[in-house]
């Protein structure tokens, strides 16, 4: 599974600001996601911006006081290089109707049509595409929203609903309580094929209820037949629990909310696991060209946040294992300090 997130979308977008023409003198984003596209656009090049739609309506956004100049408070009509935006593009379908409707208006300009992300370096309809991902790809903006989460395992709090406070998570009313009214985090608009949790296998009457109250549609809810979080606690049976189940099932991916989690599921199973703390995917292989991909997009941002070059390298360190796993960070020292 080839994952992006917003934080990603970001990097590729600056990291390609200078394919573009340095006389854009407007964004505009394709809904729903290209407007999170033409936003960073606009914020990292201090570019006026706008949606299709208000585009096509001759309406632009106002500009902050902060990044305000007089290139930011122009009318449509004095804006002829337009960069229309989306975040992703497949089957064009998307860019071609936005191509249609620009036409249809009889705007005149120089257009210039771009994704951010596409299936291959080049498509007939954008100029421009600065990122090829594959398929199966998913990303943070719509993994909630996607066809794939019919082959996924799916983990309910963090997840779907906030996780308990310590108050709340007492494995007696006040926990009855949260569970009837918890409050829904990623609503997901496709049916999803396995819910995997830690909830012990007694409450699976008010799990329901609220998933039904919540408009979640699954397949299965699996549960941990144990009788209190006392013992599940003294088994330490969570990430366990979800690692078998994941590894015995036909799922793609496992959806999880906690980091150290996710490292441990993906350990147990030998299949890769998102993690919505983190927005990073854990994969079975720690140096598999996925695995490093992702390293190596994340890695640059998070060493230019520290200065001296012992904490760059220590940063590295925790890093790698914080990605790669024990094992995985191991293996990788290991073939590193091997000579040649």
């Amino acid at each position: 599974m080839h994952y992006r997130s917003i934080s990603d979308m970001n990097d590729t977008i600056v990291g390609n600001l200078h394919r573009l023409p340095r006389d854009i003198d407007l964004v505009v984003g394709v809904p729903r996601s290209g407007v999170l596209a033409a936003t960073l656009v606009s914020l990292a090049a201090n570019i006026p911006m706008t949606d299709l739609d208000s585009f096509l309506e001759g309406r632009v956004y106002t500009s902050g006081i902060t990044k305000r100049r007089a290139a930011l408070d122009r009318k449509v009509s004095d804006m002829r290089k337009v960069l229309v935006i989306d975040d992703s593009i497949a089957g064009g379908n998307a860019m071609r109707d936005a191509r249609a409707r620009i036409e249809a208006a009889g705007i005149e300009g120089d257009f210039i049509y771009a994704a951010v992300f596409g299936l291959q370096a080049q498509h007939p309809e954008t100029d421009v595409v600065f990122e090829v991902v594959p398929h199966p790809r998913m990303f943070q903006w719509n993994f909630m929203h996607h066809k794939f989460l019919a082959q996924c395992c799916v983990d309910i709090d963090g997840v779907l609903c906030l996780d308990p406070t310590e108050a709340e998570n007492d494995d007696g009313p006040a926990y009855e309580k949260f569970l009837s009214e918890a409050r829904p985090l990623h609503a997901p608009t496709h049916r999803i094929g396995w819910l995997v949790t830690s909830r012990l296998e007694k409450y699976r009457a008010l799990t329901e209820a609220w998933l039904a109250k919540n408009g979640i549609l699954y397949d299965q809810l699996i549960m941990l037949d144990l009788p209190s979080k006392a013992e599940r606690q003294r088994l330490g049976a969570h990430g366990s629990f979800k690692a078998d189940f994941y590894r015995k099932s036909n799922a793609i991916l496992f959806i999880e909310s906690e980091h150290a989690q996710a490292l441990k599921i993906t350990e147990l199973s030998g299949k890769p696991v998102l993690c919505v703390e983190t927005h990073m995917v854990s994969f079975p292989d720690a140096l598999s060209l996925q695995a490093l991909g992702q390293a190596a997009r994340n890695l640059p941002a998070r060493l230019r946040q520290i200065n001296s070059q012992q904490g760059r390298k220590g940063a590295a360190k925790a890093l790698a294992r914080a990605l790669l796993g024990a094992r995985g960070y191991e293996t990788l020292k290991s073939r590193v300090k091997r000579p040649a």
